[in-house]
């Protein structure tokens, strides 16, 4: 084996990169074992089409923690990301368009278009979400109390469960709500227009392989608007330099602090020693010993493909085959040789700057989920666009542009046995039709894309049945249940093996929350006494 670490992590993904920070900073020799040519995971930033460059899978920034951007002091150097004027448009099938976003009052006169009712009971709407994501921002930098800890399980879970405890009566049913409700049953109970509650109900169908009439579906809606852009909440924005800029920067920040970072290294194993883990194999052979091996890639790969199922625990076996993959996404990059248009609003606005999204009403996304369990993608997808070259004169050339084209729903598998290698064209023509319903004369525009299947996704990045989030956002693996009930505080089944990717607590998205919270777990079973913060 070559040298001893303090810890090799396996992904140099954005969670691997802000976990390597802290333990760096806090004195451990680290080393990450990134597969690619580049860090990053799923935040990156590639040139696709000659002259055209865009953020290749994840595309949008609001889920990243303030306390890891001021850590890690990204802003010193560069980070920078550029609001959205509105959240989002919404063109309708009968020719109108909804906007969302611009603050309170412009959102209720857009309401008030469609819904008397729907424009007043807005803010107490507004303040229902709020109280419960405040509750999950605070959660969210917080380790979840670990089933099997006896009393410092107890403790830990009481101490969490103050904040729930002290929500007034109200509070509390809108968290009964949010966590066991669909989408559509939540919204049903505050508006009546089917194009507003479309608008708020695109964000449970993001990653999310399921109806917005599915139970559990409004915790999805419920974990995308608990983010931040520049001290605003809820708001949304786009990386100078596309997604790969941030991780860019974390990985300059990290090899600062004396962090290896080495590229082109798959690891094929992780090395087992009667019941702790010592260290990787790469697929080179070479062995490399550690004293801790931290993985950021999903729990479906890390313990169906790295770890020797001789050295776990049967039952922990058994639910690891079945922890639920799958997020029903497609992603595309198009490069366009100018500025679609929309026939609800033709002309060019700040509905370019913001996010387009193809999908008019609950129906309309419910019908786009049947139709993929059947025939294995919708025939009218879920598609959000975004223009980032509208902010951002980087990423393609002038008078020219690029879009992120983010598309539910995608079966994983495919039915009848067929394979998305030979069906991903067909389904990357579904969605450019699809919005060329919208924006006519949109296919003559491309130059050139970027097709990602659920299949493509998983090859590239290792993302397991193509699943954005490492795993369903599902009661059952939320919390202290995520990944399993007994291993949710980031700790393997394995002594020195920990976890800090999105399959552990809170979840999918660039958020960088679980690997804060991994390396404070880490730190906190080295320190002599006890638990300490860095």
């Amino acid at each position: 084996m070559t040298q001893k670490y303090d810890a090799v992590i396996i992904g140099g993904g954005h969670n691997g990169l802000v976990c390597a920070f802290y333990l760096a900073r806090a004195g451990l020799k680290v080393r990450i074992l990134e597969r690619r040519n580049v860090v990053g995971g799923a935040a990156v930033t590639e040139e696709f089409h000659p002259g055209f460059r865009n953020s290749v899978a994840s595309y949008t920034v609001s889920l990243l923690q303030p306390k890891v951007i001021a850590d890690m002091r990204l802003a010193d150097h560069g980070y920078r990301v550029i609001e959205r004027p509105i959240s989002n448009l919404l063109p309708q099938e009968d020719g109108g368009y909804l906007k969302l976003g611009g603050g309170l009052e412009r959102t209720q006169a857009e309401f008030r278009r469609f819904s008397k009712h729907d424009a007043d009971v807005l803010p107490a709407y507004y303040d229902s979400l709020e109280v419960v994501a405040e509750v999950l921002r605070d959660l969210a930098l917080k380790s979840p109390p670990n089933a099997g800890d006896g009393w410092r399980g107890l403790i830990d879970a009481a101490l969490q469960g103050r904040k729930l405890a002290g929500l007034s009566i109200e509070a509390q049913r809108d968290v009964l709500d949010l966590f066991t409700k669909s989408a559509r049953g939540l919204l049903d109970g505050w508006f009546e227009s089917e194009a507003v509650k479309a608008a708020f109900g695109f964000d449970a169908v993001v990653g999310n392989y399921a109806s917005p009439d599915t139970p559990g579906s409004a915790y999805v809606l419920l974990h995308h608007v608990f983010g931040e852009v520049n001290g605003k909440k809820g708001a949304w924005g786009h990386s100078v330099g596309g997604m790969g800029n941030i991780t860019r920067i974390m990985g300059e920040v990290c090899r600062k602090l004396g962090v290896e970072i080495s590229l082109e290294s798959p690891v094929d194993q992780v090395l087992v020693d009667g019941d702790r883990a010592v260290g990787v194999r790469l697929e080179s052979g070479e062995e490399i010993a550690a004293t801790r091996v931290i993985a950021n890639v999903g729990p479906k790969l890390l313990y169906g493909k790295m770890i020797a199922q001789s050295d776990l625990d049967p039952d922990f076996q058994r639910r690891m085959k079945s922890f639920k993959t799958g997020s029903g996404t497609f992603r595309m990059n198009v490069a366009l040789s100018e500025l679609p248009t929309f026939t609800c609003l033709p002309e060019p606005g700040e509905h370019h700057q913001s996010g387009i999204i193809i999908a008019p009403t609950l129906d309309y996304m419910d019908r786009a989920f049947l139709d993929a369990k059947t025939h294995g993608w919708s025939k009218k997808p879920i598609v959000e666009m975004l223009i980032p070259s509208t902010v951002d004169d980087s990423l393609a050339p002038e008078g020219q542009h690029v879009a992120s084209l983010f598309c539910q729903q995608f079966a994983p598998e495919l039915p009848d046995g067929r394979d998305w290698d030979a069906e991903e064209d067909k389904a990357a023509d579904t969605i450019i039709d699809t919005v060329e319903e919208y924006a006519p004369g949109f296919r003559a525009s491309i130059l050139g894309r970027q097709v990602l299947s659920p299949k493509g996704l998983e090859r590239k990045f290792g993302l397991v049945g193509g699943d954005i989030m490492h795993g369903n956002l599902t009661l059952d693996q939320m919390w202290s249940a995520r990944p399993v009930l007994g291993h949710g505080a980031y700790r393997g089944p394995l002594k020195g093996l920990y976890m800090c990717g999105s399959g552990t607590h809170p979840g999918g998205g660039v958020t960088g929350a679980p690997g804060h919270n991994c390396a404070h777990e880490v730190l906190a079973d080295k320190g002599r006494f006890g638990r300490f913060r860095t």
